[in-house]
């Protein structure tokens, strides 16, 4: 999951059933009987020139498909969500996203991540032994629909290394862009290549419709349709973000160029104007935001939430998606941490701006969404101020907490200053000084 999760913990390359479900709709194709030799041959046979014909590139070597049953896919996920890494991410995402009140505070995100993928998992391609892997007694349509999305995961690890894209765990936006081609291609195409969806496409509107077909097919999985908005927008944004980034990609250039110029943030994904330039050299590039140690304290968890989080964190309380646009999108680069202090846990996040109104217009709405968070009256805070407070009382088992915002002007770029913290420390957690921004 990620543009919200850890890649190492999402496991992006697993074709999930909420989303087949959408594709299952348009496919009314039957099955033949399998020839060649392994279970799949004939749906490798079928895939692998349809593949290689709409990418422009060619597998290097043939491609490995075996069958798991649904225990043994199980032992995978559960695997790759009890790794050492996978766990420290997991911790450090929740206490950001409970910091920000995106998750609830008794909920155990690798808990909830398990049951999602043991409920969705269809199939998956695994990087580390180069094999497609197929759950036994998948329906026939569901099965044509996963061999063809997991043959472009193989396809692409023969010329990206996926492992080395999920490994990218200390800067999560430029993962979860990188994620987002990886996932978004393996749908775009997989769409193509159905023989209702692909003729689909090429009508007006037609993108649209199969969009929104997808996100509905949510609903028939329980656990998925109860999770927070932050986690269901966190897992569907790799294939369905991921996909209109594609499907804009190869309306302006070859497909066979996409993996070897991939995006670097989600904002060069969610813009046009961020990515598609006449060069490299004048793309909206992310600036290097860093934070000074925290004064008291230990940082648990640092990383990046880039323009995708940044909307779905402002979205979650305003409750207005053309806002929660318009106060991420100007966004240039940023760094939170989650720091533990002994009188409980704080989260620190700067962020910086292409421009001073960006950085003016989300200190408001982020100043606003955290009123909303805490239910706090509206404050009347004096015209052109720089700075927020919001003193949140105790309430139940919380101690009382502060919130600070600060606009700032950092190497000559304005940052907005974030801090969630246990009211007895307040805005005196770290030196704002210490915070840099570099190209």
């Amino acid at each position: 999951m990620r543009a919200t999760f850890p890649a190492s913990t999402r496991r992006r390359n697993v074709r999930v059933a909420c989303l087949l479900g959408a594709c299952v709709s348009l496919a009314a194709c039957g099955e033949k009987p399998a020839k060649g030799e392994g279970p799949y041959a004939e749906l490798v046979a079928e895939f692998v020139p349809k593949i290689e014909k709409e990418t422009g590139l060619p597998f290097k070597t043939p491609p490995k498909i075996e069958s798991r049953t649904r225990d043994e896919v199980g032992k995978f996920v559960r695997q790759q969500l009890e790794s050492e890494r996978a766990r420290k991410q997991l911790a450090g995402q929740e206490s950001a996203y409970k910091l920000l009140g995106m998750l609830p505070d008794t909920m155990n995100l690798l808990g909830l991540l398990q049951k999602l993928l043991e409920e969705q998992i269809v199939g998956y391609y695994d990087p580390a032994t180069k094999v497609l892997y197929v759950v036994d007694g998948a329906a026939p349509a569901l099965l044509r629909q996963t061999v063809s999305h997991e043959l472009v995961h193989a396809l692409q690890d023969q010329y990206v290394k996926i492992d080395s894209v999920q490994a990218q765990v200390d800067n999560a936006d430029r993962q979860a862009a990188a994620q987002a081609v990886l996932e978004g291609e393996a749908v775009f195409l997989q769409l193509r290549m159905d023989p209702n969806a692909g003729p689909m496409l090429k009508m007006p509107g037609g993108w649209d419709r199969i969009r929104d077909a997808m996100k509905d097919a949510q609903t028939g999985m329980p656990v998925f349709s109860a999770a927070p908005r932050a986690v269901r927008e966190g897992l569907l944004f790799p294939y369905i973000g991921g996909a209109d980034f594609v499907r804009r990609f190869i309306e302006k250039r070859p497909e066979k160029e996409l993996l070897l110029d991939l995006p670097i943030s989600t904002k060069q994904i969610l813009n046009d104007a961020a990515y598609f330039t006449d060069s490299k050299a004048t793309r909206d590039l992310p600036v290097a935001v860093t934070l000074p140690a925290p004064r008291t304290g230990t940082v648990l968890y640092s990383n990046s939430f880039g323009e995708f989080e940044t909307r779905l964190m402002l979205v979650q309380h305003l409750k207005d998606e053309a806002l929660a646009r318009r106060g991420a999108g100007g966004g240039d680069g940023d760094k939170f941490a989650v720091v533990r202090t002994a009188d409980g846990d704080a989260l620190i996040w700067a962020t910086a701006w292409d421009s001073a109104v960006d950085a003016a217009d989300f200190l408001d709405l982020m100043g606003d969404a955290a009123r909303r968070r805490y239910e706090l009256a509206r404050i009347a805070f004096p015209g052109g101020a720089t700075t927020r407070q919001y003193d949140v009382p105790a309430k139940g088992p919380r101690p009382a907490r502060t919130v600070t915002l600060r606009l700032e002007q950092v190497n000559g770029q304005p940052v907005v200053i974030y801090m969630d913290t246990p009211a007895k420390i307040g805005a005196a957690l770290i030196d704002l000084a210490g915070i840099t921004v570099a190209r």
